[in-house]
């Protein structure tokens, strides 16, 4: 796996895992497991357990072909089951009251704004959004290459990586409006900072928080729902349906 998954993953693997520390594999039993989901379940959200209890389901599976084990026990019980979750989005109108309180001549707020407006317009995951260069944007045709995605740590760690699918090395048409609005972005980012990053607003790439701050922010000042950050890629397929553009 990538790295990012992993160091994603070990956190929950260090807090959720001890239950079992001092059990060797081989005596975990499927009432044992039961416990475990039982207790997971009372705090914590049905998709989050689910995910828990998979990652100790292949460490299982795992010793079994090690021959640590013979069965695996979580299997036997079976995971919590999937809810289907609300799809959350913003309409094109709810977007358009959002955006209307941020005020573009602060630098600042005018960095805020391209980024929600690139999220939104082009249904980019943000991991793909904050490795977009300037250079991947063909002004001329109107074209965004979509070819690579950030690996973030920290402001110090940071470098591209290979995008989560084949499928999502893709090429996106944007429209005037957004090109005129990333043309004018360029300009005033440019002016003060020399960086190839299009939403930095310092030299170096956008963290997920910041972004997901100005949503609550700006959303708070709308009287607009909130949403996180994943919802504007669902916002984005909410307009391209309220375009006709797909069924």
């Amino acid at each position: 796996m990538k790295l990012q998954t992993y160091e994603n993953r070990l956190p929950s693997i260090n807090k959720h895992f001890p239950y079992f520390y001092k059990m060797a594999v081989c005596d975990i039993e499927p009432i044992h497991v039961q416990d475990w989901q039982l207790k997971l379940a009372k705090g914590l959200k049905p998709s989050y357990v689910r995910a828990v209890q998979g990652m100790f389901s292949v460490a299982i599976d795992r010793a079994i072909v090690l021959g640590i084990t013979s069965t695996n026990p979580s299997k036997i019980i079976g995971n919590v089951k999937k809810q289907k979750p609300k799809i959350e989005f913003w309409t094109k109108e709810e977007f358009e009251k959002v955006i209307s309180f941020i005020y573009k001549e602060d630098y600042y707020q005018h960095f805020l704004f391209i980024s929600l407006w690139f999220l939104f317009m082009t249904g980019m995951r943000i991991g793909e959004a904050t490795a977009i260069q300037w250079d991947d944007i063909n002004f001329d045709s109107g074209v965004l290459t979509i070819n690579k995605t950030l690996y973030y740590k920290n402001q110090n760690d940071y470098r591209f990586v290979e995008p989560k699918t084949k499928a999502s090395i893709r090429y996106i048409v944007l429209d005037q409006c957004t090109l005129d609005l990333l043309s004018e972005w360029k300009d005033v980012q440019q002016n003060l900072i020399k960086t190839g990053f299009v939403m930095s607003y310092n030299g170096i790439p956008t963290q997920k928080h910041t972004i997901a701050h100005a949503i609550e922010r700006y959303a708070k000042l709308a009287g607009v729902h909130r949403i996180k950050i994943h919802a504007l890629r669902h916002s984005h397929a909410s307009l391209l349906i309220s375009m006709g553009k797909i069924h």
